[in-house]
């Protein structure tokens, strides 16, 4: 006969790590509601990008310009109790913009470091396609390693640390592409999408006398957001549900279309926003849908697609979906 894999973790005292998944579901769902007052029927992202900020991860949310990439990113900072900085990305913009500079001291005739904006617990780097790729370089340190070096000295940045970065993928003029090793180091990738008819004159009424993001307050403490973001490590993953993870990447890399599969980053990426999704749920353990509902969001932006699959209008999402379709799913076993 046949039976369900036991996804729980068995014989575990769960009294104290339930407190600790409902105080993180309790946070995720305060932050989502705050958030779904400025960003009208957007539910599941929203959602995400506060899964995003439970995981420690970076977010970069791609769409075309006037959806609400940026207010979600700074509505999204405005409800947490972080400090918030935010980088307008031009063309004529240097690495030393965002890292900061040594400056010399006449007085003490020493050199001092002057902070950039890179240095907040927070970052909302907008349009961040439209800077060099040089000066895009200056963010791969922070977004791994959490530090920055400027003259050989380094410099730890607080914690939490999160960069929100915002970009639009139809306009090429004057952009520069994200290079692979900096796509990689997004957790997740969020599109917004239009609106439906009904939102968007709820949108025209909620702001006819002015925005819904200067009536937003704080609703969660930094200490409240760290212990949340340290509840879903408690998250118990079985070893079916790694595995899983494990063969989804592998597939990826070969796949017959693509050209460049996805990281081991990518596979603890897809692990660790499982455990905040089953977090988010109350639950104390990941199951197979959690993995399947976000495989696209933490896998395609790492996927490139070869150049003869481009031609037929294969997109790495395509290629997503086909993954869940072909590999097995921690299902049904004999016992």
């Amino acid at each position: 006969m046949n039976y369900l894999p036991d996804m729980r973790q068995p014989s575990r005292s769960s009294s104290v790590v339930q407190q600790h998944i409902a105080l993180a579901q309790n946070v995720a769902e305060r932050i989502s509601q705050s958030v779904s007052q400025v960003i009208i029927g957007k539910r599941n992202e929203v959602r995400l990008a506060v899964l995003g900020l439970l995981s420690r991860g970076h977010i970069l949310i791609e769409d075309i310009p006037g959806v609400g990439k940026t207010m979600l990113a700074k509505a999204l900072a405005k409800t947490v109790g972080c400090t918030f900085s935010r980088i307008q990305f031009t063309p004529d913009m240097l690495p030393s913009d965002i890292t900061g500079v040594s400056l010399f001291n006449q007085k003490t005739r020493e050199f001092e470091f002057r902070a950039g904006p890179i240095m907040a617990q927070i970052v909302l780097a907008d349009e961040i396609n439209r800077a060099t790729p040089k000066t895009q370089a200056a963010l791969l340190e922070a977004m791994e390693e959490k530090q920055i070096t400027v003259d050989g000295v380094t410099y730890p940045i607080g914690d939490p640390f999160m960069i929100l970065a915002t970009q639009n993928p139809i306009e090429y003029e004057g952009t520069f592409p994200l290079p692979e090793a900096q796509l990689d180091r997004f957790l997740i990738r969020i599109q917004l999408g239009y609106p439906t008819p009904s939102e968007e004159l709820t949108v025209l009424s909620a702001q006819q006398y002015e925005h819904p993001l200067a009536n937003l307050n704080q609703v969660v403490s930094l200490q409240e957001l760290q212990a949340a973001q340290m509840a879903i490590r408690e998250i118990y993953v079985a070893e079916e549900i790694k595995r899983y993870i494990v063969d989804l990447g592998n597939a990826s890399r070969q796949h017959a279309d693509v050209y460049l599969g996805s990281s081991p980053r990518g596979s603890l990426a897809l692990f660790r926003t499982a455990q905040a999704r089953a977090a988010m749920a109350g639950r104390e353990y990941v199951i197979p849908d959690d993995v399947k509902a976000l495989a696209e969001v933490t896998l395609a932006h790492r996927i490139i697609v070869g150049p003869a699959a481009r031609i037929k209008d294969i997109t790495s999402r395509t290629i997503v979906q086909d993954l869940l379709n072909s590999v097995p799913v921690p299902g049904a076993s004999a016992r």
